[in-house]
């Protein structure tokens, strides 16, 4: 067999690779979207059709981890302090498209396995299968230069588990459900009780032995100072400290069951009220106190980080917020300062480079579904339509979990748009916001039709998807300004 002549038209060239006497290649059949995994040589571990010298495999599970065994830069890893860029997947379809943005940030790293157990509810996929759709895009596109995996918004040990069986690297703790926003403004009197009731066990600590830690002393911070006073020290217990001790349980935990590098991220954004500077300084005193260890940090800044839109407040304010969280970061870790619901943030990202001296990570999810979206506006109108149409019958009960602030009577109706003005809808605040929330819906009614047609139209997905990570890594990348 002369696999030149056959397969040509069908190879990724950039998938092929050599071990020895064995090459491995991706292919696509001629006139279909199913892709196989090609083996010439040695296919022992693998199953699959022999045609002639060629065995091919299909993308399954026990594929993905006998490929991974042997090339080992399909594995992920831990990415340390580099300057990095969590690029969440809803669909399993968008990495080739992450990977082509990346290639021209120079210093970036790539989180290619990015999605929260509640995004995998709502996608209907399992983390393996997050982790393999993104291991066969690093495989298409032949991106040998590594990659983290983020097990996002973790809650439960019973999740943590399930993302290290999958071969996750980057672990992000969410304990915004022991945050107790009330101390945010509670009255004296309440923070007292509040305070004498934390879990001071759990702490390994007492009322007295924290006011000696934290009170009376003057905490310097390169051009800066922090001191607690009473008030502000109940307040930030009594708001952090069943978030601190929820985070080191989970920590604890990962950290007796893996065997293998890993990270840890702790994510306080999700919550109603910011991160003070002292309340920052506060969880992370606690924490290594406590002996967590961690890579990234995500308060919850000042101003609105709403899905899959610019940032909503006061950049000068927000610079300043920034500053002080940064000059912590440095003093306890160093670590890296996290910008969650990242996407699409432009306004955001020259002064958090500048501020964080380029010891940051983004994170994004949604806005590659969305720009996935805009692909089908594209190619397939008469399906975009129905999904924008869901999007207004769905918003209301698809908002309640998340932060965002769309009003639909704003947004364009899509029995006025003519089909070459769909793309646009896209760059509409609240159309964009719409059609973020209520993905899990499309996915249930339209799934089947949007991944054939992003399929059939790969080349059009990958341009939208890379397009709008060239906006986004632009300030991140070596040799940007404001680093």
């Amino acid at each position: 067999m002369n696999m030149t002549d056959l397969f040509t038209q069908s190879i990724y060239p950039d998938s092929t690779a050599t071990v020895g006497d064995v090459t491995y290649l991706l292919l696509r059949a001629e006139g279909s979207d199913d892709k196989r995994l090609g083996i010439l040589g040695d296919s022992a571990g693998f199953e699959g059709e022999r045609q002639g010298d060629l065995l091919l495999c299909p993308l399954t599970a026990g594929n993905a981890a006998a490929l991974r065994a042997v090339l080992p830069w399909l594995q992920a890893r831990p990415l340390g302090l580099q300057v990095s860029a969590g690029c969440g997947d809803r669909l399993g379809l968008a990495t080739p498209g992450h990977i082509r943005s990346i290639r021209k940030a120079r210093g970036v790293a790539p989180i290619l396995a990015q999605q929260s157990i509640r995004e995998n509810a709502r996608t209907g996929r399992t983390p393996q299968e997050v982790m393999d759709d993104a291991m066969w895009g690093v495989f298409q596109e032949g991106w040998r230069d590594g990659f983290g995996a983020d097990a996002d918004h973790l809650k439960t040990t019973a999740d943590a588990d399930v993302t290290a069986a999958a071969g996750y690297t980057f672990f992000t703790v969410d304990p915004g459900d022991h945050v107790d926003d009330e101390a945010h403004t509670a009255s004296l009197p309440d923070l007292e009780r509040k305070f004498a009731a934390l879990p001071w066990a759990d702490l390994d600590s007492s009322p007295a032995d924290l006011r000696a830690r934290f009170l009376g002393s003057t905490f310097e911070l390169e051009d800066r100072q922090l001191q607690f006073d009473e008030e502000s020290l109940l307040r930030a217990a009594a708001k952090y400290s069943r978030a601190v001790t929820h985070a080191a349980r989970m920590y604890r935990h990962l950290d007796s069951m893996l065997d293998r590098p890993w990270e840890l991220e702790v994510s306080v954004d999700e919550t109603a009220t910011p991160t003070s500077h002292l309340e920052h300084f506060y969880i992370v005193s606690e924490m290594r106190r406590l002996g967590v260890r961690w890579v990234s940090l995500a308060p919850r800044y000042v101003g609105s980080f709403e899905k899959g839109v610019d940032y909503i407040g006061d950049l000068d304010e927000l610079r300043a917020d920034l500053a002080g969280h940064a000059a912590i970061a440095r003093a306890f870790g160093p670590y890296k300062l996290s910008l969650h619901s990242g996407s699409d943030k432009f306004s955001v990202y020259p002064i958090a480079v500048e501020e964080t001296r380029h010891v940051v990570h983004l994170k994004t999810a949604g806005t590659s579904y969305l720009e996935a979206l805009r692909a089908i506006a594209q190619v397939d109108p008469a399906l975009f339509r129905e999904i924008y149409g869901l999007a207004f019958e769905r918003y209301d009960e698809d908002r309640r979990t998340y932060h965002v602030s769309a009003i639909p009577a704003r947004a364009p109706r899509p029995d006025t748009l003519a089909d070459d003005q769909l793309p646009d809808v896209l760059d509409q605040f609240d159309a964009r916001e719409m059609l973020h929330v209520t993905f899990g819906s499309a996915l249930a009614r339209y799934g089947t039709e949007i991944k054939s047609t992003l399929r059939a139209n790969e080349d059009a997905h990958y341009a939208a998807i890379e397009a709008h990570f060239d906006r986004h890594l632009a300030a991140f990348a070596e040799g940007a300004e404001g680093k």
